[in-house]
C-alpha cells in the first residue's frame, strides 16, 4: 500500500511539472501561443491620462495579458519578457534574441502561433527582420499602441487580442510575419509607419492590407508579396552580429564627402534614401561610383513612400554599381542588405534579391 501511494505521488508530481515546464494553463480544444514582449508604448505609463507624455516599457507582460477581458479564451496563454524597451533603442541583438527564440518555440509541437508586443516607431524593420530569418510557416505576429496603457481610450489591450486571435487562426500559417494594429492585418513587406502618432499609423499604401481582425474575428484577403519565412534562404542561426549598413537621407544639395565618411567609419554597405526615384545629386552619384567600385554595395532606396526604384530610370545602376531596392523602403532595404552581407555576393546576386524579396 505505501510503495502504491508513493508512485502516486511520484506519478502526479511529474504530471505538474510537465504542465509548469510547458507554462500554459491547459485547454485541449485551444491552440497554444506565447507572448514574447520587448516594451513600447503599449507597455508603457504616464502621469495623466490625457497627457502626452510618457516612459516606454513600464508594464511588464503578464500584466498586460492578465488587463484584457477573454483573450484566454481565445488561446492557452504564456508570456516572455525578452526585452523592455522603446523601440527607437531597438537593436540588432534583440532582433537576434528574438529570431532565436522564436524559431526554438515553433520547432516544438507545443506552440502553435506566437505574438510579440512592441513599440511602433521601428515595428516594421523587426518585422520585416523576422519575415526574412523566422524558419516555420506558423503565424507571428507583431502589434502594439499608439497610446499608453495609463491612455484615456488606449488601444492596447484591442490590438492585443486581436493579435492573439490571428496567432491562433487555423487559417494564419503560410502568410509570413504579420503586423496587427487597428484592426487590420499588414504583411511585413508592405506596413510602414505613415502618420507619428494617431492610431491609424500603419498603412500598406503599395500592396494594401492582406486581412482584417475585428473583434477577433478574421478575413483574410490575399498573400503577402515577396519570398518569407520557410522559403527564404536567410538564417542567423550562430549569428551573433550582423554587418553594419548605414543610410544616407538624400536632398538638395546634399553632402556627397558623408559617402566617404560611411565608408571610412566602417560601414559594409550603404543604403541612399533617394529623392524621387532613388535619386541624388552629381557629387552624391560619384561618391557612391567611388564606394562600389571599392567594393562598397549601394542600395538606391526612396525617401518617397509609394513606389518602386526603377533599375534602369533616370539612373541606370550597371553605370554606378548600384542595386535598386525596388519596393523596399530604405529602412527595410537597410535590413535586406546587412543579411544578404552575411556571405559575399556580385552586384547581380544582390539585385535579384531586392527582387524577391
Amino acid at each position: 500500500m505505501k510503495t502504491n501511494v508513493n508512485f502516486i505521488k511520484k506519478m502526479t508530481f511529474l504530471f505538474i511539472l510537465s504542465f509548469s515546464m510547458l507554462g500554459f494553463a491547459q485547454d485541449k480544444k485551444l491552440p497554444n501561443v506565447v507572448v514574447l514582449a520587448t516594451g513600447g508604448t503599449i507597455a508603457g505609463a504616464g502621469a495623466s491620462s490625457t497627457g502626452s507624455a510618457y516612459t516606454s516599457g513600464q508594464v511588464k507582460i503578464d500584466a498586460m495579458i492578465d488587463a484584457v477581458p477573454n483573450i484566454r479564451k481565445l488561446a492557452n496563454l504564456r508570456g516572455e519578457q525578452i526585452a523592455n524597451v522603446g523601440s527607437q533603442d531597438m537593436s540588432v541583438k534583440v532582433w537576434l534574441d528574438l529570431a532565436n527564440r522564436i524559431n526554438e518555440l515553433l520547432a516544438t509541437k507545443d506552440v502553435d502561433g506566437i505574438v510579440i508586443t512592441h513599440g511602433t516607431d521601428t515595428q516594421e524593420e523587426t518585422a520585416y527582420f523576422l519575415t526574412l530569418v523566422v524558419k516555420s510557416d506558423k503565424p507571428v505576429v507583431l502589434t502594439g499602441s499608439m497610446r499608453p496603457s495609463t491612455a484615456l481610450s488606449a488601444e492596447g489591450p484591442l490590438n492585443l487580442y486581436n493579435a492573439v486571435a490571428l496567432a491562433a487562426h487555423p487559417d494564419a500559417k503560410g502568410y509570413g510575419v504579420m503586423v496587427v494594429m487597428n484592426d487590420e492585418i499588414h504583411s511585413a513587406h508592405d506596413v510602414k509607419k505613415m502618420i507619428t502618432t494617431p492610431v491609424q499609423t500603419f498603412q500598406s499604401p503599395q500592396e494594401g492590407l492582406i486581412g482584417t481582425v475585428i473583434f477577433g474575428e478574421t478575413l483574410f484577403f490575399h498573400k503577402p508579396h515577396g519570398l518569407n519565412t520557410t522559403k527564404s534562404e536567410f538564417s542567423v542561426n550562430g549569428i551573433k552580429s550582423l554587418p553594419r549598413v548605414d543610410i544616407l537621407y538624400a536632398c538638395a544639395d546634399s553632402s556627397a564627402d558623408l559617402v566617404d565618411l560611411m565608408v571610412k567609419a566602417g560601414a559594409k554597405g550603404i543604403i541612399i534614401a533617394g529623392v524621387g526615384d532613388g535619386n541624388m545629386n552629381t557629387a552624391t552619384l560619384e561618391a557612391v561610383k567611388k564606394a562600389t567600385k571599392a567594393g562598397v554595395p549601394v542600395v538606391r532606396a526612396s525617401r518617397v513612400p509609394i513606389g518602386a526604384v526603377l533599375i534602369k530610370g533616370e539612373i541606370v545602376d550597371e553605370d554606378y554599381g548600384t542595386v535598386s531596392s525596388d519596393e523596399l523602403n530604405p529602412q527595410k532595404a537597410r535590413i535586406l542588405l546587412m543579411l544578404a552581407l552575411l556571405k559575399e555576393r556580385s552586384r547581380e546576386e544582390l539585385q535579384k534579391l531586392f527582387i524577391n524579396y
